[in-house]
C-alpha cells in the first residue's frame, strides 16, 4: 500500500504567537512494500514528517492517503501503523513476550492467538529464545528488535521507524540497519525510515527522501541521487568524504580553477560553483588537467586519500580531498599531476545552489 503527502505543511505556532515552518508544501509518494528513507540534516522537518503520517501531529495544510484512503482526519490507534521510536519505548517491568504482545490485549485478540503471534514476530526479529527476559537484561540492539516486533505483531499496514538506531554503537548499528532491511523483505510492509545519517539511508533505502528546512529537496533511488543531484545542498550533503566544492573563473567559455582550464562552461552561465566528488580525480604520471601540491595522506586499505591545496584558494590554506587507488605511493609534499572524470563534475549556480 502506498503513501500519498498531497501538499502537506506543517506549522508551529508559539505563545508569543510567532510561527515556526517545520513542513512546507511536501509532495511525495512513498510507493507501496518499499523502504523508504527520510534524510536531512537536524530540524529539517523529517521527524514532524513522520508523526503526521503516524496521526501524531495534524497538518496545517495537505492531506495524506494510505492507498485510496484519506487518513490526514483519522486517529492513531485507527491508521493501521507501528511506530518504533528513537528510545524503543519498552516496558520495563514486562518481559520480552509481554511487550510483543501488548498492543493485541488493547485490541482484545484472544491470549493464545497473541501468543502465537508474539512468537512468530520475535522469531521473525531473532528474539525468540529471549521471551522471558525483561528489557533490563538485554543489549541496545535486542532492545530494538523487541520494539520492531511489537510494531509488526498488529500487523500494520505502515511501519515507521524514528531515528531507530542512534542509540547503537557503530557495529550494532551496522548489524541493526541489516535486519531491518530483512524483516522489511520478508514482510513486505511499506515502511518509512527517519534518519540523518546518509550512510544508514543510502545502504538501506529503496529510495530516499531528502530534506531541508521542511522542503523536499530531491528524490530517488539512493546512487541516483548522488550521482545525479539536483541541487548545491543535495551534493554537499551526501558523500563521504564530501563533495569538494571550487571558485571557478570563467574566460572565453571554458572554466578554470586557478590557472588550469577543466572544460567548457554551461551555455549562459556566469557566476558558478564547481563540484567535484573525491572519488572524480584520477592520478597521471605525465599530462594532466590539474597539477597540484600534496599536503596530507592518509591510506586505508584500498584507498588513498589525498589532502591537497586547494588552487583556487586565495588563503594558500584551503584544502580539497581526492580519493586514489593506494598503489600510487604518494608521499606528503609531492607535486603530482591529477585528471578528472567528466561524470564526477557538477556545476552549480552560485546565487541559487541550482545545478547547470
Amino acid at each position: 500500500m502506498d503513501i500519498r503527502l498531497q501538499n502537506v505543511t506543517k506549522v508551529f505556532q508559539a505563545k508569543d504567537k510567532s510561527e515556526t515552518v517545520a513542513v512546507k508544501g511536501f509532495n511525495v509518494t512513498i510507493p507501496s512494500g518499499k523502504l523508504i528513507g527520510l534524510l536531512g540534516p537536524s530540524g529539517c522537518g523529517k521527524s514532524t514528517t513522520l508523526y503526521m503520517i503516524a496521526g501524531l501531529l495534524d497538518p496545517t495544510e495537505g492531506r495524506i492517503f494510505f492507498g485510496e484512503d484519506d487518513v490526514t482526519d483519522i486517529p492513531p490507534e485507527e491508521r493501521g501503523i507501528g511506530l518504533v521510536f528513537q528510545n524503543y519505548a519498552l516496558y520495563p517491568h514486562m518481559s520480552v513476550r509481554q511487550n510483543i504482545m501488548f498492543p493485541l490485549e488493547n485490541i482484545k485478540v484472544p491470549k493464545q492467538e497473541a501468543l502465537e503471534r508474539a512468537q512468530e514476530m520475535a522469531d521473525l526479529v531473532g528474539i525468540g529464545e529471549l521471551m522471558d527476559r525483561k528489557p533490563k537484561q538485554l543489549s541496545g540492539g535486542q532492545q530494538q528488535r523487541v520494539a520492531i516486533a511489537r510494531a509488526l505483531v498488529k500487523k500494520p499496514r505502515v511501519l515507521l521507524l524514528d531515528e531507530p538506531l542512534s542509540n547503537l554503537d557503530a557495529r550494532l548499528r551496522l548489524q541493526t540497519r541489516e535486519e531491518i532491511k530483512r524483516i522489511q523483505r520478508e514482510t513486505g510492509i511499506t515502511t518509512v525510515f527517519v534518519t540523518h545519517d546518509q550512510e544508514e539511508a543510502m545502504s538501506i533505502s529503496d529510495q530516499i527522501v531528502l530534506m531541508e528546512l521542511g522542503v523536499k529537496q530531491q528524490v530517488g533511488e539512493p546512487q541516483d541521487v548522488y550521482d545525479k543531484p539536483e541541487n548545491l545542498f543535495v551534493a554537499k550533503f551526501l558523500g563521504t568524504p564530501p563533495i569538494n566544492i571550487f571558485d571557478a573563473d570563467l574566460k572565453d567559455g571554458s572554466m578554470f580553477l586557478g590557472e588550469f582550464n577543466i572544460g567548457k562552461a554551461p551555455k549562459g552561465s556566469t557566476d558558478i560553483l564547481v563540484g567535484i566528488r573525491p572519488e572524480g580525480f584520477i592520478v597521471k604520471k605525465d599530462k594532466g588537467t590539474l597539477t597540484v601540491d600534496v599536503y596530507q595522506v592518509e591510506t586505508i586499505g584500498r584507498d588513498t586519500t589525498l589532502i591537497i591545496k586547494d588552487p583556487t584558494a586565495k588563503d594558500k590554506k584551503t584544502r580539497f580531498r581526492a580519493i586514489v587507488d593506494s598503489a600510487h605511493r604518494i608521499q606528503p609534499g609531492d607535486t603530482i599531476k591529477l585528471d578528472i572524470k567528466p561524470a564526477k563534475i557538477f556545476i552549480f549556480d552560485k546565487a541559487t545552489g541550482a545545478i547547470l
